[in-house]
């Protein structure tokens, strides 16, 4: 049922944004043609405060990325959204679902996730190690790197295993009540996938999962929350 749902929209897609679809291509021609070694602007969002940045690192199949945002929301509220891994699957980009596999302390966590892919691209899973790093004395923010590990458990087809998912995150309390997100990563979702369908993929997962989070956080399941913390977190202010 969902390969059919996926095969109307795309249907419906092409039919009523074709002329967007093409200067869409064109843009990701000229941004292509630009991309190095240095972080070059893929999408700057002035009314959410949102930006994005893709490179080409040497070494990597594909171009790195960085996603950056300032939130009306607290580090908390964060935190509580970041590890409640039955629900990632509403905020990161065109997950179908996740679940944790393994707490291995507070500040340390495998999970697994399973993404949608483009029309015609098999569907993604992936397994995760988390590792967080709390606030301390002179250091107010908190950092969360996430990585792969493709053979934490066994592959479930016809999911087919991402090789790379890097994210390193940094979470950093600010006035009022805000917060800012700075997530420099990496993926490639292993086996074969068009280029086109890459280029997609990087070109819209960042900032999407960028909306998702706003989204999410302004939800009162996150933030009426009084579930525990995981470990100390200090808001702007009141840090150590």
């Amino acid at each position: 049922m969902r390969y059919a749902i996926k095969t109307l929209l795309l249907s419906l897609s092409l039919v009523v944004a074709a002329p967007h679809a093409i200067a869409g291509l064109d843009d990701l021609d000229e941004l292509q043609s630009k991309i190095g070694k240095d972080w070059v602007f893929v999408k700057n969002d002035q009314r959410h405060g949102f930006k994005t940045y893709a490179k080409q690192e040497d070494g990597k199949r594909f171009r790195s990325f960085k996603a950056e945002g300032v939130f009306n929301a607290s580090v908390g509220s964060f935190i509580r959204m970041a590890t409640d891994f039955d629900n990632m699957k509403k905020w990161t980009w065109h997950a179908i679902d996740s679940k944790l596999l393994k707490k291995v302390s507070a500040t340390e966590y495998y999970f697994y996730v399973t993404h949608d892919s483009p029309y015609g691209v098999p569907d993604r899973d992936v397994a995760l190690h988390m590792i967080f790093e709390p606030q301390s004395k002179g250091k107010p923010y908190i950092t969360m790197t996430v990585r792969a590990v493709p053979d934490y458990i066994p592959e479930k087809p016809p999911f087919v295993r991402m090789t790379a998912e890097e994210m390193n995150v940094k979470i950093t309390p600010l006035p009022d009540g805000k917060m800012s997100i700075v997530n420099e990563g990496y993926v490639d979702p292993g086996g074969n996938m068009a280029s086109w369908a890459i280029n997609f993929v990087q070109r819209s997962a960042p900032y999407a999962t960028l909306l998702g989070m706003r989204r999410m956080l302004q939800q009162p399941e996150v933030t009426n929350s009084n579930t525990p913390l995981p470990f100390p977190v200090y808001e702007y202010g009141n840090l150590p």
